[in-house]
């Protein structure tokens, strides 16, 4: 599990989806060992909860945003 983490930086949402997607298409194609296989699912797994880490800080941050006292109160500008 050391692999990569400590040197290589969490990479952004959109990396990490499309990584995950590339594992789930070698997974679906099959033709693989079933260590190869194993280590394309615990790498599907860590890419998951990358993605899942990214969705809930936006989640956060618009939480945020909406909470914000004032915003709805005055009437649009338009």
């Amino acid at each position: 599990m050391a692999d990569d983490e400590g040197t290589a930086e969490k990479p952004s949402y959109e990396q990490a989806r499309d990584e995950l997607t590339e594992v789930v298409k070698r997974l679906e194609a099959g033709g693989l060992t079933l260590e190869e296989s194993l280590g394309l699912w615990e790498r599907g797994e860590k890419l998951a909860a990358v993605c899942e880490e990214w969705l809930e800080g936006a989640r956060a941050r618009l939480a945020a945003a909406l909470d914000r006292p004032g915003d709805g109160d005055a009437a649009a500008p338009f």
